[in-house]
């Protein structure tokens, strides 16, 4: 969610000041959005006025009735016209985050997997310029004869044409709904919700015949880490990507074992050594660190491994938008699914402290978030003390989306 209207009021609701020049504040949001959720919970009902929709809240800030719209940024992009008689803007703060998504149950992550290279698909079709052709749109002649990695997920874009086209949106107001070109930053932290302590699941580490419960009760965490071809140093010494995969897997640690992060058994794997996944396979390690996400690794393989789940990426590759780009990522089998989350989780912690300026003292989320970040502190500080002081505006896609940047590209592993 961010503000439009009167670039001096915008001001006033980004920073939520209600006093001197800000006292005549008002703002629309519409009934029933979560955007009016927001600005409820952040400013006394005087300031607010609420409205049926987008269409109705612009006509009461063009006739005075508000002076800042709340809404969806990619929206108010859209109302914002250069015919307006005052000036108006978009403002540049993202007050809430609301990405959507498809969502399937866990218990059939294959099922899961499909619906998400299905949607990578579209976004490939974008950044390689494959639009709709009925020509190439196949059916299947035996559908029984097919694992789910032989799937046709290019029909996605010949049958029904690529993310854009779906979107059909003016390229120019997307917002976070482009295709990433390199050049700006995809950090973003996913919403956790509620996590609250207690003992269900997550938040209190119910017990069980989990992975998550036998790791805790083993007391360490076996963690394979990708190193290049010709390295022959001590990874404990490292830098760079692997010294950022070190630390994932450290933080990880502490947030498993009550913040202590030496409890670590660790493997090396050179990145073409395919023995990685199978030690993943059959339990020699519990989580591969700096693994690349590749499509032949996301389903069961008929040489009997089973598919693996990669987290959100905590590093990004310089390619070009119409070049795989490397994502490297914390994997696990996707076989436990609260270790998985857990995983992946922690991953996004170090994202979110970023966004959140938190040092790793002053953390106040659920305890093993904060252990984790009591070890690692935010991603910028795993960035800086494994590739040093770099300008965010040089680190590429390994920056926080701050402004609602592009955020969108492909998973390797689509090209014919």
């Amino acid at each position: 969610m961010a503000y439009s209207g009167d670039e001096s009021f915008v001001k006033c609701a980004e920073e939520g000041k209600r006093f001197d020049e800000c006292a005549s504040l008002l703002i629309c949001a519409s009934e029933g959005s979560t955007s009016l959720d927001f600005v409820q919970s952040s400013f006394p009902y005087n300031f607010i006025v609420v409205g049926d929709s987008n269409q109705e809240n612009e006509k009461r800030r063009s006739n005075g009735t508000c002076n800042v719209i709340a809404g969806d940024r990619s929206t108010l992009l859209d109302i914002v016209t250069p015919d307006d008689d005052r000036e108006f803007i978009v403002g540049d703060l993202i007050s809430t985050k609301e990405p959507l998504a498809i969502v399937t149950r866990n218990n059939d992550r294959e099922f899961s997997d499909i619906i998400n290279w299905v949607l990578h698909a579209l976004f490939y079709g974008e950044e390689q310029g494959l639009t709709k052709k009925p020509s190439l749109c196949q059916n299947y002649t035996n559908l029984t004869s097919h694992s789910a990695s032989d799937l046709k997920f290019m029909n996605a874009v010949y049958c029904m044409g690529n993310y854009g086209k779906l979107f059909v949106e003016d390229e120019n107001n997307r917002g976070m709904n482009r295709i990433n070109n390199g050049t700006t930053g995809m950090l973003y932290a996913t919403p956790f919700g509620r996590l609250k302590n207690g003992n269900d699941n997550l938040s209190g580490f119910a017990a069980g015949d989990t992975l998550l419960d036998r790791i805790r009760k083993k007391g360490s965490l076996n963690c394979g880490v990708v190193v290049s071809e010709d390295f022959d140093g001590n990874i404990m010494k490292s830098d760079n990507l692997v010294g950022m995969s070190v630390d994932y897997c450290r933080a990880l640690a502490a947030g498993l074992f009550n913040g202590y992060s030496e409890v670590v058994n660790w493997s090396t794997f050179s990145e073409n050594d395919t023995s990685a996944f199978a030690s993943l396979d059959n339990g020699t390690i519990d989580v591969l660190a700096g693994g690349r996400v590749e499509k032949k690794y996301d389903f069961k393989s008929s040489s009997s491994l089973r598919g693996f789940q990669f987290s959100t990426p905590y590093y990004f590759g310089n390619e070009t938008a119409g070049d795989d780009v490397s994502f490297f990522s914390l994997v696990t089998r996707e076989d436990d699914v609260l270790f998985t989350s857990f995983v992946n989780i922690i991953v996004l912690a170090t994202i979110y402290a970023q966004e959140k300026g938190t040092k790793r003292e002053k953390s106040k989320e659920i305890w093993w978030i904060r252990d984790a970040i009591a070890y690692s502190g935010s991603y910028d500080a795993l960035y800086t003390k494994n590739f040093g002081n770099v300008l965010e505006g040089d680190r590429g896609r390994n920056a926080l989306n701050k402004q609602g940047g592009p955020q969108l590209h492909s998973f390797p592993g689509l090209a014919p």
